[in-house]
């Protein structure tokens, strides 16, 4: 899936020569955390969010940086243009959605204006996604009968979740199935679980898996 396919092309934004107090009421009427800051053209030129505000000395923040020009202007300033930050995460409409996901991870963010050139064309935050994981269709593997239902358990714990299955003991009667043996970790018997629990065909999971002593 695409970001095309997630994004909300009707953005609101705010221009960098509105006020920080306008921004504010912006994001309150429209209960957004975030705003896009667009100049006359259309372009991209920053984003302001319910962060940027948390500085700001009419709530009595301190200064990160006493006495330096910049952190002055921030906290003071009542234009948008010296709130906002400036060096924003972006993407285009091609972008698959599990870079958009991966970036917001990484570096920590809610949302990522999406272009075309340097124009704003939408906006892609974590409730996009949501909505996306809703509307994504379950997918989980196909096994008809016991034996297939074990062969395909095995395989998906090898390629899919990286847990070898050498000290396991896995069986399968009438669809339900019955983990036996020793774990490494937690993890891997909570993904031994899960991949068995995710593989068509399986009406039941009953672990009896040990973690091994450390």
């Amino acid at each position: 899936m695409k970001t095309k396919d997630v994004m909300t092309a009707n953005v609101v934004t705010v221009s960098p020569d509105h006020s920080v107090r306008h921004a504010a009421r912006i994001m309150l009427e429209h209960r957004i955390s975030g705003l896009p800051v667009v100049d006359d053209g259309g372009h991209l030129v920053g984003i302001v969010s319910e962060g940027d505000f948390l500085r700001r000395s009419e709530l009595g923040a301190e200064m990160s940086s006493p006495g330096e020009a910049h952190d002055y202007v921030r906290r003071h300033s009542w234009k948008v243009a010296d709130l906002m930050t400036s060096d924003v995460v972006v993407a285009d409409k091609e972008t698959p959605i599990e870079q958009i996901a991966a970036l917001m991870q990484e570096h920590g963010i809610k949302r990522i204006p999406i272009l075309k050139g340097q124009r704003l064309v939408g906006v892609v935050s974590r409730a996009d996604l949501l909505r996306a994981f809703l509307a994504a269709k379950f997918e989980d593997a196909t096994a008809a009968g016991d034996d297939a239902i074990r062969r395909s358990i095995l395989t998906r714990l090898r390629e899919d979740a990286g847990v070898e299955a050498d000290a396991l003991t896995l069986t399968v009667t009438d669809g339900l199935v019955y983990l036996l043996g020793t774990v490494r970790s937690q993890s891997e018997r909570d993904a031994v679980r899960v991949v068995a629990e995710g593989v068509r065909g399986v009406k039941g999971v009953f672990d009896q898996l040990h973690l091994a002593q450390a």
